[in-house]
């Protein structure tokens, strides 16, 4: 689905779907197990989605040329839940021009199912354009949904004021229209459970003002929001207006409706809420991821600086052990040096040895020997 406002916020966010597809990927994926089948296969399967909406495919062996699709789906309503009544005429012809070739529309419909499509797949051509065939019978679903968008829109060029038609589409989650001179206005009431969410939408609700007033975005309905409901809706339940993301309001235009571009609007309408929630949900996603990141590069400083500071310490205690190793062999030195001068003051102690001397002091030098009479005797 090609929006038109996702155009211009595409350069805005990566993270933003482009489209969302109308097709069903699991009716897709049966349907084409069952074109690209050799033989007969026996399918009696029932198929789930969004816990509304209800596919039953039907094949047998015996009739193997055709297939059964019957399909349950909430329709717009002006009341608090989805209808499930009957199919207008104009839905019963958007459904048969999709494939008028490979598909043929049963009536009556199966008991408790709103479409029945009898399915001949040997009518579809053996080329690319077969994948192209199935995913239209696929969005058989949509088609339904959207037929009765386009009822309303093409009287977008009708004069005058009515009151605002209230629609459903998801549960709890209706929208207006509202029918202006020249224009339709849709009004999106906005609610969020979370606050962060609240942020997170009236952030994009206000860049998508700004973005879609440029010039280059000119063509593309204005797009509005406000805290405060239109005054249009004056009289409408305070329920449906109590919200706390305000009103996103489109203005569709004749121009915005003309040929294929009825589609791409009326889908667009259909899945605005479905579009908003997917933004938020990654909007929050490329936050945390940020966030963590962030966390990463703040924990890499950190160890980087412990890294740094161990570096040093280590250098401090290298050098402190370097200063030992010098202090001490400078310790050796002195020690040495001391031990050298300690024996040359001992050498100069020693007698000074004169040739000669020795004889010099025995015949000039000799105290005289005295004798005494007097004799000692050693006492014990």
């Amino acid at each position: 689905m090609n929006l038109w406002w996702c155009g211009a916020m595409k350069g805005k966010s990566s993270n933003m779907p482009c489209c969302f597809e109308r097709e069903s990927p699991a009716l897709k994926q049966i349907l084409l197990k069952l074109y690209h089948a050799e033989k007969p296969v026996e399918i009696d399967h029932h198929l789930y989605e969004f816990g509304s909406v209800e596919y039953y495919v039907q094949s047998s062996a015996a009739d193997p040329h055709h297939s059964f699709l019957s399909v349950l789906t909430p329709l717009l309503s002006q009341g608090e839940i989805p209808s499930n009544g009957p199919l207008s005429p104009y839905t019963i012809q958007m459904v048969k021009d999709i494939c008028s070739e490979s598909a043929e529309v049963v009536e009556p419909a199966r008991e408790g199912y709103q479409l029945t499509l009898k399915l001949n797949f040997s009518m579809i051509p053996k080329s690319k354009e077969s994948e192209k065939v199935v995913r239209r019978i696929a969005s058989v679903q949509a088609v339904i949904i959207s037929s009765q968008l386009k009822e309303i829109f093409r009287g977008v060029d009708s004069h005058g004021t009515f009151q605002p038609i209230k629609l459903v589409y998801y549960p709890r989650e209706p929208f207006y229209l509202i029918r202006q001179p020249q224009k339709i206005t849709a009004v999106f009431p906005m609610r969020f459970k979370e606050h962060s969410d609240v942020v997170i939408a009236t952030a994009f609700f206000q860049e998508l003002m700004d973005v879609g007033s440029s010039a280059k975005w000119a063509k593309t309905p204005t797009c509005t929001w406000a805290p405060i409901p239109p005054p249009e809706l004056r009289g409408e339940s305070i329920e449906d207006l109590s919200t706390n993301g305000g009103f996103v309001s489109f203005d569709i235009c004749s121009r915005h409706v003309e040929g294929k571009k009825l589609e791409k609007t009326v889908w667009t309408l259909l899945n605005f809420y479905a579009f908003v929630k997917n933004h938020i949900k990654c909007t929050r996603g490329l936050i945390q991821r940020r966030m963590q990141k962030r966390l990463e590069s703040l924990v890499e400083v950190l160890h980087k600086g412990a890294m740094e500071e161990d570096n040093k310490v280590k250098r401090r205690r290298g050098g402190r052990y370097i200063r030992k190793l010098v202090s001490l062999s400078k310790f050796k030195t002195l020690k040495r040096r001391c031990s050298d001068i300690v024996n040359k003051i001992k050498r100069l102690r020693y007698r000074i040895k004169i040739h000669g001397f020795n004889r010099f002091r025995r015949r000039w030098l000799t105290l005289p020997k005295f004798s005494s009479s007097r004799g000692y005797s050693r006492l014990e």
